[in-house]
């Protein structure tokens, strides 16, 4: 339980730090998404820019109750695998969900499942 508190305070904190460094344009906010009861962490923006509806996935990442920490999507440039385990989830926790199960085998030093 203690470990899952852990992940989920880096978790939010990276997003958060994400998010207030997002210059959206006037119309557009950036929300987070902190689901602490089903483990679900998201970043987007939304708004409107003249007619046009903006509505735009930047992160999500999953914490699931076995201790691994899925990133569904990553719309940065940031690697933010990297950036979760440089800040304390060791990779063997880290599932890079947004890649096939049948290819995640090609980042050795993160966990399949």
């Amino acid at each position: 339980m203690e470990t899952l508190k852990n992940y989920q305070k880096i978790i939010c904190e990276t997003i958060q730090e994400i998010a207030d460094i997002i210059r959206p344009q006037i119309a557009t906010e950036v929300q987070t998404i902190f689901d602490h009861e089903h483990g679900h962490y998201l970043l987007y923006m939304v708004g409107w820019e003249n007619e046009r509806r903006d509505y735009v996935s930047i992160m999500h990442i999953d914490l699931k109750k076995n201790e691994k920490v899925y990133i569904q999507h990553d719309g940065t440039d940031l690697k933010i695998a990297l950036v979760l385990a440089e800040k304390g989830i060791p990779k063997s926790s880290i599932v890079i969900g947004y890649r096939a199960p049948s290819r995640r085998n090609l980042l050795p030093e993160f966990a399949l499942e």
